[in-house]
């Protein structure tokens, strides 16, 4: 198969508690990635990265994703860098634009979440360079700001978006972009164009979200993946039927992951629904070495 790391979501409804436990059985299993959720109302997410960081030795942990909107820049740059220092390579900060609707209910709407968003990446990445800021911009305004404990090597820090112009921006300011689930191959290859159109570097990377359910009961899978894929065409404005997901049988769901690699995906992050995730998880990472 393309050389593509395939993680897995710890999905915003699964109980915190769970998640150390979790995310030793997903190192244990051999997958590349864990990805924690911060969505208002649910699970903080550097909180979330440092447990599964802590309950791990090796497994790389994405935030995916920090709303801009409700975090302060210098703050969030010490937060990643303390995360950054104490597990070193093992770290991928995202930061989105956050669900408007979700941001006007605390108060926190931009009033240009473009601006905001790029100019929070900028500074973020510049602070854990070890570097000073000085911005007085549209949204963040940082004077003199500097870290005093920087990490050696600086994490990724990515952009998840999803419209033209923050696929354009991500290209122009991340090390990276991540596409929500939904989105199969043709969308891959629209977006990495978007991307590039912003200027992305040579190694700015693609990571795809996908929702996943693996079995061989057709009728299953449907019903685990329904509540899902409505929801989720709802909020893309697509029909359901174009709701991208990495499921079926094993077999068939490690040739899906293969598709989103060779479109341009970097990495593969599955969100399972239905019972047992990690025995679906098991026989997808099978398939996929079955295919190498």
């Amino acid at each position: 198969m393309t050389n593509v790391r395939i993680g897995v979501m710890y999905d915003r409804d699964w109980a915190p508690e769970g998640l150390p436990e979790f995310a030793r059985q997903a190192e244990a299993l051999g997958l590349d990635d864990l990805w924690v959720v911060e969505d208002l109302g649910w699970n903080g997410g550097v909180s979330a990265a440092a447990v599964a960081l802590g309950a791990t030795q090796h497994i790389r942990v994405g935030i995916g994703i920090a709303p801009a909107p409700l975090r302060s820049p210098a703050l969030l740059a010490m937060e990643l860098a303390t995360l950054a220092r104490v597990f070193p390579g093992r770290l991928v900060a995202g930061i989105g634009h956050g669900v408007q609707e979700w941001m006007a209910q605390v108060g926190a709407a931009a009033r240009s979440p473009l601006a905001l968003l790029e100019e929070t990446i900028t500074s973020v990445r510049t602070l854990l360079r070890g570097e000073r800021v000085e911005l007085t911009g549209r949204e963040v305004r940082l004077d003199g700001v500097r870290l005093t404990h920087p990490p050696a090597e600086a994490p990724p820090v990515v952009a998840g978006v999803v419209r033209p112009r923050s696929l354009e921006l991500s290209g122009r300011v991340a090390d990276g972009t991540v596409i929500t689930e939904g989105h199969g191959p043709q969308d891959l290859e629209y977006a990495r164009a978007l991307i590039a159109k912003g200027g992305a570097a040579s190694d700015h990377t693609l990571t795809v979200l996908a929702f996943a359910c693996v079995g061989d009961d057709a009728d299953e899978v449907t019903r685990a993946l329904h509540p899902h894929i409505e929801g989720h065409a709802a909020w893309l404005g697509r029909p359901p039927r174009e709701v991208f997901t990495v499921s079926g049988p094993a077999a068939q769901a490690a040739g899906l992951i293969r598709e989103l690699a060779t479109a341009g995906a970097d990495t593969v992050v599955l969100r399972i629904a239905g019972p047992d995730p990690l025995r679906q998880l098991k026989a997808v990472i099978q398939a996929v070495g079955q295919q190498d």
